[in-house]
């Protein structure tokens, strides 16, 4: 590899949300930053690959966007907290080190009929992570959200399930404080 990505970095892996995040350089432009995500993933699917999409980087932090797709492909919110658990364990066995930070999900027009069990995935990680110093919740739920209490189309592609440049400046505010 005549350009490998730097060790030590900030590895942001997960599904589209993370693959599509094309101003990840650009909105911490001061971070070394390896994007690893890749559409239509699941949070399974980031352990099986770790060999791959995570270890060769020895990161020392790991940001995991992940679980939506689990949902939609008819898991429970407990099922796939398991998942995301098992993500830790494998993770930490090979790199204790590493802090993990889960960036919660925020509900999308696409996808509101499974809103209610997202904000249940994302309250299983919150709770998790009291009990633990190495992984940490990011909250994004609320910011997506308008006056009506409804997913803001402005923030979304047209296919209303990804975040346009808007929706991901906002998650890139709500990511930066743990940088």
């Amino acid at each position: 590899m005549t350009n490998p990505p730097p060790k030590n970095a900030i590895l942001f892996v997960g599904s589209s949300t993370i693959r599509m995040w094309k101003s990840l350089p650009q909105d911490y432009p001061n971070k070394k930053i390896i994007n690893r995500g890749f559409g239509g993933s699941e949070i399974t699917d980031s352990t099986h690959f770790a060999d791959r999409i995570i270890y060769p980087y020895t990161p020392d932090k790991i940001f995991l966007r992940a679980g939506g797709n689990d949902i939609n492909a008819g898991k429970s919110p407990e099922q796939v907290f398991v998942d995301f658990r098992n993500f830790v364990e494998s993770v930490k066995a090979r790199l204790p080190e590493t802090k993990i930070y889960f960036i919660g999900w925020s509900p999308s027009i696409a996808r509101w009929k499974q809103a209610d069990k997202e904000k249940t995935l994302n309250e299983l990680v919150k709770d998790y992570t009291k009990t633990r110093r190495d992984v940490v919740y990011i909250d994004t739920y609320e910011m997506v959200l308008g006056t009506d209490g409804k997913p803001r189309a402005e923030l979304f592609l047209p296919d209303k399930l990804h975040f346009n440049r808007e929706g991901y400046l906002l998650l890139a505010e709500k990511v930066r404080p743990f940088l």
